[in-house]
């Protein structure tokens, strides 16, 4: 499942070596992460919770009641799979994430949808695997590049907030059957019985409502 940590901060950078890729004022910096089975929907969603989390307080004090979009602040995505990493025993375990293209398509694809949902200018992006070499996740854990990237923030509180795809809000779907000719009362007597004529129509209702 998609995975991300989400750092309230007052500045934060990517460097690779000594050279800065990116960077951003106050706003958000989100370490994203992808697993084999997920799909371009569930990282769509994860770039739309980042939008709209309220991780600020508002100008009367009360807190968790503004998102980055609210405070017009920054995001910056940085790719970090070992957020998925299995502890079971002392040496972390990394087959639960996503490697080569696969990995590389859903984040670009989370990035560009965080930038299309918000002000792209807003929006920036470390560099892709920076620490690995080839296209295998295990492979980029045991013979890491010699290049780099740092990643310096400056938080804000501290704030930091973890999610997951299956925290995602979830649409339930209700089927309605309705009888688009009811039968009328058979008449004394008896004669055959009508024929009851019934559509199913499918309809989509947002889960607060259900609720």
């Amino acid at each position: 499942m998609a995975s991300a940590v989400l750092q309230r901060v007052a500045s934060a950078s990517v460097t690779i070596d000594t050279q800065l890729v990116s960077s951003i004022g106050k706003g958000v910096l989100v370490f994203a992460a992808v697993a084999p089975d997920d799909t371009p929907k569930e990282v769509e969603s994860m770039a739309a919770k980042v939008l709209k989390l309220k991780m600020w307080p508002d100008e009367a004090g009360g807190t968790w009641k503004r998102s980055v979009q609210d405070i017009k602040g920054e995001v910056l995505c940085v790719s970090q799979f070992t957020l998925l990493a299995s502890t079971k025993k002392t040496k972390p375990d990394f087959h639960g994430a996503a490697g080569g293209e696969q990995a590389r398509d859903l984040y670009d694809r989370f990035v560009a949808k965080v930038q299309e949902l918000y002000e792209p200018e807003r929006v920036k992006n470390g560099v892709f695997a920076a620490m690995m070499q080839g296209t295998d996740v295990k492979a980029s854990i045991e013979k890491p590049a010699n290049w780099r990237k740092t990643v310096n923030l400056q938080n804000d509180g501290p704030v930091s907030v973890d999610y997951q795809s299956h925290d995602a809000e979830v649409t339930m779907a209700v089927t309605l059957e309705i009888q688009t000719n009811p039968p009328k009362e058979q008449e004394k007597g008896g004669g055959e019985e009508e024929v009851k004529v019934q559509k199913k129509s499918k309809f989509e209702l947002p889960q607060e409502l259900l609720d």
